[in-house]
Formats: structure tokens, sequence, C-alpha cells
């Protein structure tokens, strides 16, 4: 039972990539082939021969394709365990020949039903079902029968089938596998399509199922003593972070991974050239500007001290000048993130600053702007599920609080402020000026030890400045500090019993107060 020879493959495949050149190694190691519609077509007009499964079977294909394999002369073929008197007797008694191969991939649906005009009939003709049938049923009787289900399994089986005159044991196994884990996605990304339908009664399914492919296993977790491994969704698009291709640099860890999404974050949301510089999962500057060279500079000198062994990222594709700005002497920068590096951006990266050798460089693709529908949170022995806080704020609903109004260039510095605090841990309270993060206060129990701490990174330059605060401000204590330090404008949520006294502090300096109405607690 551990080497199987292989007579007969059948194989019916969606995915067309690299079959031609598995079914001629096939063919040379003296596989006789079966095949069906277009499979064999694709395989014909590259000059394969196969054996049509509706002439073997007797039974043409019918309604649509839809009954194709689904004839005891193929699952017979498939199922007969070798070892079984009785089964070999009925096989010479019904004329069945054995198949040692199945080489079959599901229609697609998946892609099928990611485009924003597939209808309900489409997508439900994607729904596989011989397809299925065949995997589950080679799967099953992995002790005889071999069964690919992926092209990247294609160059194993063959040299396989050359090295040993057949398939081993351990090899079949290991596909059974695969086929059961690739039958259940398939099954899990159907079940998703139809929660979805039921989206308009009830948001959140009775039942999530995460479907997760390991992508590389890391050094390290958070500290050394804890393993780690990054995995990505199911159907992840490659503009993604978890499919972002390194083009440079030592291998990521988890805490890179970590503070390249929340770079990602910020400067996904921001509408013109930006920059970030991400410590410890928070921003330790950011800027934006016509130039996308010029807003990392100034991203750069928000907090220089902090920016060392920083994580950066940009919205743009980066050029030469913007590759100059991060390769100044007195930086260290870890990983840069970026939609594209140009040729000459990616030669001064990697031979102009004294950390090239290891500085990871990551491109997302143009089309780099998508954000997940939901979060996760793991509690313990569950988890918690929430909207991802991505949405752009209404400023229908802003309603300024003041007797003082914030002129048009005012008003820009408070949405750039408030665009960069909700990326802050709770408490968080961001200064800015100019289109730039000049302090962050992030992670402190009481919000007026955020502000003050905010304002002395901010130090001189605070003069001004604005001041965001993801929440309410509970005491009017941070308002007089913050106007003393010289702060011009404040933008909050407002929703405390106590507002009314912050805006008479406001009103008492001469100070503009925006209320957005909606917190961004990020913890």
């Amino acid at each position: 039972m551990s080497v199987c020879r292989v007579h007969r493959a059948i194989i019916s495949v969606s995915d067309k990539q690299g079959l031609v050149e598995f079914a001629q190694g096939l063919v040379a190691a003296g596989v006789e082939l079966y095949s069906t519609g277009g499979t064999r077509k694709h395989l014909a007009d590259a000059g394969v021969a196969t054996i049509d499964v509706a002439a073997y079977t007797g039974f043409p294909e019918m309604m649509d394709g839809r009954v194709k394999t689904l004839h005891p002369k193929i699952h017979g073929g498939i199922l007969c365990r070798r070892d079984h008197k009785e089964d070999m007797q009925a096989l010479e008694a019904h004329g069945i020949r054995s198949f040692e191969l199945v080489v079959v991939n599901l229609y697609p649906f998946e892609s099928t039903v990611a485009r924003a005009d597939v209808g309900w009939e489409e997508a439900i003709e994607q729904i596989d079902i011989g397809g299925p049938s065949l995997v589950r049923a080679a799967a099953k009787n992995h002790a005889f029968v071999g069964v690919v289900t992926s092209p990247g399994q294609y160059a194993e089986v063959l040299a396989e089938l050359q090295q040993e005159s057949g398939t081993t044991f351990d090899l079949r196994k290991q596909l059974a596998g695969a086929a059961f884990e690739h039958t259940s996605q398939y099954d899990r990304a159907i079940a998703d399509y139809f929660a979805k339908q039921e989206a308009e009664v009830e948001t959140f399914p009775a039942q999530v199922t995460l479907q997760l492919e390991r992508q590389a296993e890391l050094r390290y977790g958070e500290n050394p003593h804890q393993r780690a491994a990054l995995y990505a969704n199911q159907g992840a698009t490659p503009s993604q972070l978890v499919h972002a291709q390194q083009l440079h640099g030592k291998e990521l860890s988890y805490n890179n991974w970590l503070d390249l999404d929340s770079a990602w974050g910020i400067v996904r949301s921001l509408p013109g050239p930006a920059a970030t510089v991400i410590k410890h999962n928070n921003p330790c500057g950011a800027a934006t500007a016509a130039e996308l060279s010029v807003a990392a500079r100034r991203a750069l000198e928000g907090d220089p001290v902090s920016a060392f062994g920083s994580i950066l990222a940009l919205n743009r594709p980066v050029g030469a000048a913007t590759a100059n700005v991060l390769a100044e002497p007195g930086l260290f920068i870890e990983a840069i993130l970026a939609p594209s590096f140009a040729p000459d951006a990616l030669k001064i990266l990697t031979t102009k600053p004294k950390w090239k050798a290891n500085v990871r460089l990551l491109e997302l693709g143009a089309a780099a702007t998508s954000a997940p529908s939901f979060e996760f949170r793991r509690i313990d022995g569950g988890y918690l599920v929430q909207d991802t806080d991505v949405e752009t704020d209404p400023e229908s609903e802003w309603r300024v609080a003041t007797e003082k109004a914030p002129d048009d260039a005012l008003l820009n510095e408070l949405r750039f402020a408030w665009a960069i605090v909700r990326f802050v841990k709770s408490n968080a309270i961001v200064v800015a000026k100019d289109g730039m993060v000049l302090g962050v206060g992030a992670g402190q129990m009481s919000r007026v030890d955020s502000v003050e701490i905010a304002l002395k990174k901010a130090g001189d330059r605070v003069a001004g400045s604005v001041l965001a605060s993801d929440a309410f401000f509970p005491f009017p204590d941070s308002i007089e500090h913050a106007a003393k330090a010289g702060v011009r404008a404040f933008i909050q949520p407002g929703g405390s019993k106590n507002d009314d006294a912050s805006i008479a502090a406001c009103n008492q300096h001469g100070l503009a107060m925006i209320l957005t109405g909606r917190r961004h607690f990020r913890h």
C-alpha cells in the first residue's frame, strides 16, 4: 500500500495554470488521461490526448454541464479498495476502470461573487457539485488514490512518479488533507455568501468561521519566548498588507507587522500625499503636504528622538526625492511601506543609509486602498467582533460650540488632527500644526496626563497649533493647560456633563472648539 502505480487519471479543473505541462508529464509517465468539457478542449488544443469521460461512461454531459462526472463508472473507479476482493470483482463485473489519480480544482465561486455586478443566478451556477464529489471520493480513498487540487502540487507529484514509479502513501495522505481543506474552504465561502445576502436582517451571522492560511513562521512573537506566525485571511486581496511584497531587508518580526498595520491605516485615511512614523503601535510623527518628500521630512521631524528605529508608511509611490529624505544621516528606520518604489529610490535606500542591509522595504501596489469590514479581538474562550473604525466622520454632524469659529485654514488643521487621533491608543491627544503632528499623548489613564505629554513633545512649536482628543474632556483642566501653551483650537467628540465648562474655558481664552459627536477610542 506504500507506493501505488498510476494507470489512469481523471482531470477536470477550473484553474488551468500549468495544466498542459503537468498532463504532458503524466503521459510521459505512462498515465492514461480522462477528461471533460473545457479541460479536455484545453489539453487537446495543446496536443495532449485524453479520453472523453462521456465516451467512457456512455452517458453524455447534460444540463449545461451540471451532470458530467456523477456516474458509478467514475466514482466506482475512484472509491474501490484494491485490497478488497469484492470491490475488485465489482469493477470487473460492471466494466469499471480504476483511477489512481484525480486532478480537480473547483469552480471559481469566490472570485465570481467578489465582483460587484454578480447576480444571484450567476453565483449559484458557480457552486460546483461534481468537483467536490470527485475530490472527497479520492481523498477518502487516499490509501490507493492521489488527489491533486492545486497547480502548486503538480511538481511534487511528477517528481514522485519519476522517482517511485507511482505515488507514496505519505504523499497521498498529505494531498488528501489538502483536498479536504480545499473543499472545506469552498463550502465556507458559499455559506458566507448566503449569510451575506441576509445582512439586512442580521448584521452579524450566527456563526463565523475564520479561514486562515499560513504565510510565514516568524522568528518570535512580541517577546523572544513567544512563538509566532503570519496568517492571511482566505480571499485577502494582493493589495492588502498581509500580501505586501518585500523588496529588501531581513525578515519581518511580529512587532513589525503590528506597526506596519497601524502605519498603513493612518496614511490610507489621508487624501493627500502623507507619511507617518510609528513606534510601539502609536504614531510619533505624521504629516501631509503637496509633495511626498516634504510630508516624509515633516513626519520625521515631529518627534526625531522617538523616530529612531521606527516603522514608516507612505501613501504615494516613493521616488528619489523622498528616498533621499529617508536615507539622511542620523536616521534609523526598521521598515518602510509604500504603494511602490521607483528604481532610483530602491537604489538609494539599499545603498546610501548605514542601515541599508537590514531595512525592510515593502510594496503594496497601486490599488492599495482596501480596509477590512470587521475586526476581531480575542478574549478568553472567544472573540469580540466589531465594525472596523475606518469611516470618515460626516462633517455635517460637527458643531462649532464656541463663540469663536475656526477659519478655513484652522478648520483644515483640525481635520488633519482629527484624522490622526483616531489611530492613537486611548486616552489619545494629538497636537498638530501646518499638516504636521507635533506631539502625541497616548495610552494614559488620565486624559490630562496625555495632554501634558503631547504638549511637552510639541515644545516651543505648540504656539498656534490645534489639539484633537479622541473622547470628551471630563474637566476643563486640559483646556487650561493647552491654552496656556499656545493651542488655538480644539476638536473633540463632546458628550461630557462638563462640556459647558470646557466650552466656557475656550471662550474665556478666545479659542475655537468643534464637537464632532463621534468618539474614537482605540484600546
